[in-house]
């Protein structure tokens, strides 16, 4: 069981969840500016989510707000032919939650987890060109993370 102490020790199941809540709360945010706290207690409220949901949920959203122009900065450098406030809604915090799990979340969630629930989200909420889209984009920001990375130490 995850302790309030450790939200991102919560269950893949929780995680998914989490991400979902997550990412229609950032949506919202995105469009309304309403206040991220307030927007995510409700939507929590409304689909009655667990603890360790609500937990990782709040992890997620926090740290994208507060790397939110490194976040974004990495999405505009690899999507280059589309200017960050050009991408849909959907499709512009979906890459913002891939690259803040790929970026400052990586010790805890494998790289391919990352990417493989950015793109099933991408197939959930968005277009049907969003999923390639959202893949190739992390697939780019990991490719430059490995690039930049210094060689493992024997």
């Amino acid at each position: 069981m995850a302790s309030a102490e450790q939200p991102s020790d919560a269950s893949p199941r929780s995680r998914r969840r989490a991400r979902e809540l997550a990412l229609q709360a950032l949506y919202e945010i995105d469009v309304s500016a309403h206040a991220p706290e307030e927007v995510l207690q409700r939507m929590a409220a409304d689909i009655r989510a667990s603890g360790p949901v609500v937990q990782y949920a709040q992890e997620l959203i926090s740290g994208i707000i507060a790397h939110r122009r490194e976040i974004d900065a990495q999405i505009a450098r690899h999507a280059s032919a589309w200017p960050i406030a050009q991408i849909s809604t959907i499709d512009r915090n979906l890459l913002r939650l891939g690259v803040y799990e790929l970026t400052f979340n990586s010790s805890k969630i494998p790289v391919g987890v990352a990417i493989n629930e950015a793109v099933e989200l991408a197939k959930r909420y968005g277009s049907d060109s969003s999923s390639r889209f959202v893949n190739g984009v992390l697939g780019r920001v990991v490719d430059d993370q490995r690039r930049t990375e210094p060689p493992p130490q024997p």
